[in-house]
């Protein structure tokens, strides 16, 4: 069984959920997803994982949504997935895989569904 979390440290609930998981002896394997941003085929992984739409899982708040006018309806799945894959900051975290399931740690103890 491997367990992978999309992580940035800086975030607060990403630290948090991490610290849940080695709570419970659970040590994931750790992606850093903004230094190494997950490609258009991952990010298309997790979305059917997750059971969201691209939008639903960008931060709309980040300067880069509105930079590039990424509320704009007209915009396809390919357009805002690539969005994310260029500026990994628009993903929403953590998010926790667990075999073919995935689950996005907001709140942080959402992912223990996955446990």
């Amino acid at each position: 069984m491997t367990i992978t979390l999309y992580h940035n440290p800086r975030c607060s609930k990403s630290r948090r959920t991490l610290e849940l998981l080695r709570d419970r002896g659970i040590e994931p394997r750790i992606l850093k997803y903004l230094e190494t941003p997950p490609d258009p085929a991952t990010l298309e992984r997790l979305l059917e994982q997750l059971g969201l739409e691209p939008r639903e899982l960008m931060r709309k708040q980040e300067k880069e949504y509105k930079e590039n006018e990424l509320a704009n309806p007209a915009l396809t799945r390919e357009e805002l997935i690539a969005a994310m894959v260029a500026h990994p900051k628009l993903i929403e975290r953590p998010i926790l895989v667990k075999d073919d399931r995935a689950v996005l740690g907001r709140p942080p103890e959402a992912v223990l569904e996955l446990l």
